[in-house]
C-alpha cells in the first residue's frame, strides 16, 4: 500500500511541477492541478488527529468551453503522511464562479465519517452558463483545508 501511495504521489508531484510553469490552468480539453495540503490538527472523539506534510490535493477536469465532461478531486499522500490515520469527517465540494469571482453553483459532497488517507470524489458532467473558474475544495470537520481551481475560458 505504501508503494501505491508513493507512486501516485510521485506522479502528482511531477504533474504539479510541470503545471507550475503554466498556472492558472485553462480547461480547453484537460486540466490537472495540485495544491499541497498544509499540516493541521483536529479532534475526533477526544483524540487529536494530525495531518502531516506530504499530501497533495489534485483536481482534474476534462471538457471544452463551458462543457465539463469529467471532473475528479482527491488527496494523495506519500512518505510519513501515507502512514497517518488520514482525513476523518471529510467532504469534497465543487464550486463554479463567474469572471467576477461570484460563485453561482456549488455541488456539495457527502460528509464521510470514516477516516481515509486518500479521499476522492467524482462529479457529474456540467454545462456552465458562463465562463469563469471551477474549483474543488476539501473540508475536514466542516473546515475548508485546501482548494484548487481551473479557469474556464473561450
Amino acid at each position: 500500500m505504501f508503494m501505491h501511495h508513493l507512486s501516485r504521489l510521485t506522479a502528482v508531484l511531477a504533474t504539479a511541477g510541470a503545471l507550475a510553469l503554466t498556472a492558472p490552468t485553462t480547461a480547453h480539453a484537460t486540466a490537472i492541478g495540485s495544491a499541497p495540503v498544509r499540516t493541521f490538527e483536529y479532534s475526533v472523539g477526544g483524540m487529536t488527529m494530525k495531518v502531516p506534510t506530504g499530501c497533495m490535493f489534485t483536481h482534474v477536469i476534462r471538457g471544452s468551453g463551458k462543457k465539463i465532461t469529467y471532473q475528479n478531486a482527491g488527496v494523495d499522500c506519500g512518505f510519513v503522511a501515507a502512514l497517518s490515520s488520514g482525513f476523518c469527517n471529510w467532504r469534497i465540494d465543487f464550486t463554479y464562479a463567474d469572471t467576477n469571482n461570484r460563485t453561482y453553483r456549488t455541488s456539495r459532497g457527502k460528509t464521510h465519517s470514516e477516516c481515509k488517507i486518500d479521499p476522492m470524489r467524482n462529479n457529474s458532467p456540467q454545462r456552465l452558463p458562463r465562463y469563469g473558474k471551477a474549483c474543488a475544495h476539501l473540508h475536514v470537520k466542516g473546515v475548508r483545508r485546501v482548494s484548487q481551481c481551473h479557469h474556464i475560458t473561450k
